[in-house]
């Protein structure tokens, strides 16, 4: 069971409501112009329901990080946004919680909405003071936006579930000293994968690709001796870790690639699950390359090969499709292939498709993964598109997640449970 306590819980008119969502979005390197709004769209619903109660509303978010400095952005066209979806403005203040933003929100109106600064223009919300600075949450009650923010609100929610592995102030601080709720969003998103881990229809194959390998096998480990997946269908680079856990030589070119990021490190862990579950796990029988601008695939018998794979084959997505089709539950994180080149989005595409005509139950999550999908299939199609990537995959993985300890914490307090 969640606890957690929803915006239905409270009655917010005429008070002042802080909602911290996240609507970090990708972003074009040229222009600097969203490309693709779906968390925006997706934080509508909890928007909606609290002006609807006359709230004075005001919203913090995040744009981009010292480690993805290009996606560091103000935060104007984000509340632009927001006014298309919602249908009446977001007002917009440059400033997080200096004076000027504070003087805003008190200035607000009964169902007003006001959108802050870029959360990550403060030192203690950026990824790296998080890692070099570990607060405790109690801690966090003396940080620039705590104070700045906390004695002029009256109401926290947390529609963030996309941020719920960090522990920053504006995810797990406000919790300690305010009645705290979560949104629409946050609570279908952790009701998701909760079912989607401890109760999924069977069978359930899990579509485990991308780069972030460690992502994947952090995932595999725990829905293998679980006993959530039936079906593990591995691509990207961990489909080719696990050819080479079978003794499969990939050429030259990949391996250097592998080993150049350290990702060799996986192959023993490749192996032991190959050997614990032998029957589970599916990886790649062909795998595309460019030879001079045109795609060529090579079948895995007829490896090594020095070039660079980029996708799966055919036969691989064939293979992978037919397992999907007789699934009950799927669930994909990670691209088959890059498939921003057209060169090599047939893996993709066609694992998305299969997904999106199988009659099971679906779940799709991580960035890429959403914005593959948006490319080739129709979202209506998939039952559930989850908008976090690395909370998501720590969620699945097992692991404790500081936003869930934050609202878990606040439940018990507003409870009266010490």
């Amino acid at each position: 069971m969640l606890k957690m306590k929803s915006i239905d819980d409270f009655d917010y008119s005429g008070k002042t409501v802080l909602l911290r969502v996240d609507i970090n979005s990708p972003i074009d390197k040229k222009t600097k112009r969203i490309v693709n709004h779906n968390r925006i769209q997706k934080s509508i619903p909890t928007i909606r329901k609290i002006l609807d109660q006359k709230a004075r509303l005001a919203i913090i978010a995040h744009q981009g990080d010292t480690l993805d400095y290009q996606n560091l952005i103000p935060m104007t066209e984000h509340a632009h946004q927001l006014s298309i979806f919602l249908g009446e403005e977001v007002h917009y203040i440059d400033d997080v919680a200096g004076p000027a933003a504070q003087e805003r929100i008190k200035s607000l109106q009964p169902g007003q909405a006001l959108l802050l600064g870029n959360l990550r223009y403060l030192g203690e919300e950026i990824s790296t003071f998080e890692d070099a600075v570990k607060l405790r949450p109690e801690e966090m009650l003396d940080t620039y936006l705590v104070r700045g923010l906390a004695p002029i609100i009256d109401y926290y929610v947390n529609d963030a579930f996309a941020a719920a592995h960090r522990n920053a102030p504006s995810m797990v601080a406000f919790q300690e000293i305010k009645p705290t709720a979560a949104g629409d969003l946050m609570l279908n998103e952790v009701t998701a994968l909760n079912e989607l881990m401890v109760s999924p229809d069977h069978p359930c194959v899990f579509v485990l690709g991308g780069a972030k390998i460690s992502d994947a096998f952090g995932m595999m480990r725990r829905i293998l001796e679980s006993g959530t997946a039936d079906s593990v269908l591995s691509c990207g680079i961990t489909g080719e870790i696990m050819l080479l856990a079978k003794g499969i030589a990939l050429g030259a070119t990949k391996e250097r690639f592998i080993k150049d990021r350290g990702l060799e490190v996986f192959i023993p862990e490749a192996l032991t699950f190959l050997q614990n579950y032998p029957d589970q796990i599916f990886f790649p029988a062909d795998l595309a390359y460019s030879e001079g601008g045109t795609r060529r695939e090579v079948s895995a018998r007829d490896l090594p090969l020095d070039e660079m794979f980029m996708d799966i084959g055919p036969e691989t997505a064939k293979k992978y499709a037919a397992v999907i089709s007789q699934a009950k539950t799927v669930f994909i994180n990670g691209p088959p292939g890059a498939y921003e080149d057209q060169l090599f989005e047939k893996g993709t595409r066609a694992v998305l498709d299969a997904i999106a005509s199988c009659s099971g139950y679906t779940v799709i999550g991580g960035g890429d993964t959403v914005t593959a999908a948006t490319r080739f299939v129709d979202l209506d199609d998939i039952n559930y598109v989850c908008t976090a990537g690395g909370a998501m995959v720590r969620f699945i993985s097992g692991m404790t997640l500081p936003l869930i300890q934050a609202m878990e914490k606040a439940y018990l307090r507003d409870q009266g449970i010490s």
